[in-house]
């Protein structure tokens, strides 16, 4: 990345401030029932599309990609990309998972393990 084409320390900042807004605001309705935003929506069910989730999904892989580059990561961000790739049986059902992630959020808990490291002996 050219030095003309870094962002400065204020535009990444507030880069992570609107991805955060509109992140809670998914999160908010996720909780309340609406699927897609970790783009658990099957391809087929068109109606049940959520643009917003599907652009702040976008938001996250650029933001990502940034504040990586900068090498300040955004821990906000790479959670829910991290999110966003629970897939299968075990999965817990978005509206469940938005819900434990708003309590992480508010509990402060964001960047720090999910669980507990356990020793390797």
């Amino acid at each position: 990345m050219d030095a003309e084409d870094r962002l400065e320390p204020e535009q990444l900042e507030m880069l992570g401030r609107v991805f955060a807004e509109q992140l809670l605001a998914c999160l908010a309705e996720c909780a309340r029932g609406r699927r897609g935003l970790f783009g658990d929506v099957s391809l087929e069910d068109e109606r049940a599309a959520w643009l917003e989730g599907a652009r702040l999904r976008e938001l996250a892989v650029a933001l990502q990609a940034i504040s990586h580059q900068a090498e300040e990561p955004n821990a906000l961000c790479d959670e829910f990309l991290d999110l966003c790739t629970m897939h299968g049986e075990s999965h817990p059902g978005e509206p469940r998972l938005a819900r434990e992630f708003l309590a992480r959020i508010e509990r402060g808990d964001v960047g720090a393990p999910t669980q507990a490291e356990s020793r390797p002996w």
